[in-house]
């Protein structure tokens, strides 16, 4: 063969390869999009322990929202199948059961995580494998991950305005009380910043460990400083103990309110509402919402779960993360992060609570902020809505972020390396004089 035949067989040789892998790779392409296999999904919550309480019910509502896409054919035309993991109310479990989902069942995204200290133990992890985590609770912010979506409010959709309506309307002087976790700390940092900033005053500070029952320090605290308003972020059944020991001491919600940010429509359900009636709670969501998309929703989970089940805003944000999640996989038209992690930038959707959309960025929701009070029947009447749908703000104005990133290292510091107390007595923080 002469050197310009050997020329020409040689670049149509190359032609061919090239015809061949391309033909090959889009045959892949169609395998890999009109696949059988079904599409596994992490479902990662408490179903153990103190935040069970919480946790239970918000695993139901992700699991009615992947069987309603099933029942619409599913995903890219693959069905999902859930994989459901116990954090057991432990943030070194969360963080364990975060890698087995991602490396041992190679889940597509988790759909998970209540306390701050489990989703800042996930947070990494996600990071790593480069996943998303759908995080479907309001918390204190200071934070934003390119692979979380944040379901739940930011400070300036629950903390913030809620701190503000309670000055207007409910008294000047605070105690505040919670969990000792980053998210209570974290929390109250804010509040007192914007309590100060308004002139209001903090007349005592206490935390109890995640799940204790040991509150009567805290209540007897409450007694002696006779604040106007009591501003709780205790989370898990330690409300229980903390209710029960206000009512014995006479504190009832004519006498001191109390406002949660934890504290919701199955919290009450499981805890009675009797001795709650008359306090309030911050949230986006309440069951009692009217209006046709919630009550198609309501209709649905309770025909599914009982006629006597309860929603609460965090179910209601954790169903619809697996509703955004689904629907920027089919824009995308691929699992791949970055693909479907774009398609979720600006989504929009109709929801129970309104209309949200994602934020392209920080990847938290554009949510209505409501406040609630607590009815004998556990349900929760709105006293007070925003108008419109809140831009999510992670960071409060009051500190810039260099000193927001400063207080939650020096909390990471004090429990060695954790985002909890480890340690086995309350805290105690001394109030303003």
């Amino acid at each position: 063969m002469n050197k310009t035949k050997w020329t020409r067989f040689r670049s149509t040789l190359i032609l061919l390869c090239f015809l061949l892998v391309a033909v090959l790779g889009w045959g892949c392409q169609l395998t890999s999009t009109s696949s059988s296999e079904p599409i596994k999904v992490g479902i990662l919550h408490s179903l153990t322990g103190t935040m069970a309480i919480s946790e239970q019910s918000v695993s139901q509502a992700t699991l009615l929202a992947i069987e309603a896409i099933n029942a619409q054919g599913g995903v890219l035309g693959r069905r999902l199948e859930p994989v459901l993991r116990d954090g057991a109310s432990q943030s070194a479990i969360f963080a364990r059961e975060a890698e087995a989902l991602l490396v041992e069942e190679d889940v597509a995204v988790i759909f998970g995580c209540w306390t701050s200290a489990a989703r800042k133990t996930v947070k990494p992890i996600v990071e790593q494998y480069q996943r998303l985590l759908f995080y479907p609770v309001q918390y204190e912010g200071l934070e934003a991950s390119p692979n979380i979506i944040y379901t739940g409010a930011a400070p300036n959709q629950q903390i913030i305005p809620t701190v503000k309506w309670a000055m207007d309307n409910l008294g000047q002087r605070f105690f505040l009380i919670g969990s000792d976790y980053i998210f209570p700390h974290a929390a109250n940092a804010i509040m007192k910043d914007q309590i100060g900033s308004l002139r209001g005053t903090i007349v005592g500070e206490q935390y109890v460990l995640l799940g204790s029952t040991d509150v009567a320090g805290a209540v007897e605290a409450i007694v002696q400083s006779r604040p106007q308003v009591i501003l709780n972020t205790l989370n898990g059944d330690s409300n229980v103990a903390f209710f029960q020991a206000l009512r014995a001491q006479g504190i009832t919600p004519q006498d001191i309110p109390t406002i949660s940010f934890s504290i919701a429509e199955t919290e009450l359900a499981t805890m009675g509402s009797a001795a709650f009636a008359g306090d309030y709670a911050a949230w986006g969501y309440f069951q009692s919402l009217a209006g046709p998309v919630n009550a198609a929703f309501v209709q649905a989970y309770q025909a599914r779960y009982g006629a006597d089940a309860v929603i609460t805003d965090p179910m209601e944000a954790a169903y619809l993360g697996v509703k955004l999640w689904a629907a920027a996989v089919e824009q995308a038209d691929s699992l791949e992060f970055n693909r479907v992690r774009n398609a979720l930038h600006g989504l929009s959707l109709e929801a129970p609570q309104g209309a949200i959309s994602v934020d392209p960025i920080s990847q938290h929701l554009w949510r209505t902020v409501r406040i609630g009070q607590i009815q004998p029947d556990g349900q929760f009447e709105v006293v007070w809505s925003s108008t419109k749908p809140v831009r999510p703000l992670p960071y409060p104005a009051y500190r810039s972020v260099e000193r927001w990133e400063v207080l939650l290292s020096e909390l990471h510091t004090r429990w060695q390396g954790q985002w909890q107390n480890p340690f086995a007595l309350p805290t105690i923080i001394e109030a303003e004089p």
